[in-house]
């Protein structure tokens, strides 16, 4: 029985030791800002930020995603760490990372602290809809995992694509389209997006007019939307696409069949995951989209 006892002991003293050694590597890590190229284990909890750290060649390094890192497609394959503001510290240090990227949203705060106390370095990026943020997070990203090369050259295609466009635009004739973006769960009446929405910088960025003046997302009534009588309406709905999601919208808030953009057939569809977590690596491709949809003629003159 003694004999029994020691040997159990020494097993847990293994086991013990094991777990230490982690955590003390894991905290060395965060102490050293992750700068040193030893970052191998990455969880990543934001839509955008999870495209930006594929984009700059650091996929490899990934153990773990949150619920909104839906693309690119082999993202879906990892773990899922669940909902950037819902993790769970236990689920999260099963996959034993070094470091977790994510925004201001990410949390909640007691697990983060639980996170930072078991030696994971927790990486706050700002993802605000401008380009600044952009900048700020891809570099911060890229000095991390040593991709700084790879994060400026990201950063310029993205920046010379943003600037191509807004050159095109100066170049259309015609009053900007009046505007609304709505994001629609298929009950109840749909968000509209409205100031300090990634859904209002797309709008202003693609050279329309948004007509929600309110800030961040709010639902208006059916009356309230067909008041602002919109020429363009997008439609940014988790479950359908093209036609179902108009249809999904519509059924939600029928009093739309009468605007100018229902009558005309200038309704949208667009991914909402776009609109999660800041501006990713797909934005200049959509926002493209939607200056072609605002501006026909824009097309036509690309054509001839």
């Amino acid at each position: 029985m003694i004999k029994r006892i020691k040997v159990l002991a020494t097993v847990l003293a293994l086991q013990c030791a094991g777990s230490l050694a982690w955590a003390q590597e894991a905290a060395e890590n965060n102490s050293s800002g992750g700068s040193a190229g030893d970052v191998q284990r990455v969880i990543s909890a934001g839509g955008s930020i999870s495209e930006w750290l594929v984009a700059i060649g650091g996929e490899d390094k990934l153990v773990g995603v949150d619920t909104t890192s839906l693309h690119p497609a082999s993202l879906q394959k990892l773990p899922s760490v669940g909902y950037q503001r819902q993790l769970a510290a236990e689920g999260v240090l099963t996959l034993q990372p070094q470091l977790s990227f994510g925004s201001a949203e990410m949390g909640p705060p007691p697990v983060l602290e639980q996170l930072r106390a078991a030696g994971v370095q927790i990486e706050t990026l700002p993802v605000d809809a401008n380009i600044s943020a952009v900048s700020q997070t891809v570099r911060r990203m890229g000095q991390i995992l040593q991709r700084s090369e790879q994060a400026e050259q990201v950063l310029d295609r993205f920046n010379q694509a943003m600037a191509e466009q807004q050159q095109q635009l100066k170049a259309v004739q015609g009053t900007a389209p009046r505007v609304v973006l709505v994001f629609s769960a298929g009950h109840g009446n749909p968000l509209t997006a409205g100031t300090n929405t990634v859904g209002d910088w797309l709008i202003k960025q693609s050279g329309g007019e948004n007509l929600a003046l309110h800030q961040g997302f709010k639902a208006l009534s059916s009356e309230s939307m067909l008041a602002l009588n919109p020429q363009v309406i997008i439609v940014a709905d988790r479950h359908n696409q093209g036609l179902a999601a108009l249809e999904s919208m519509l059924s939600s808030a029928p009093a739309l069949r009468h605007t100018e953009a229902v009558l005309n057939k200038r309704v949208l569809a667009i991914d909402p995951t776009l609109l999660v977590g800041g501006l990713g690596p797909r934005i200049p491709a959509q926002v493209t989209q939607l200056m072609h949809a605002f501006y026909p003629q824009m097309q036509v003159a690309q054509q001839d």
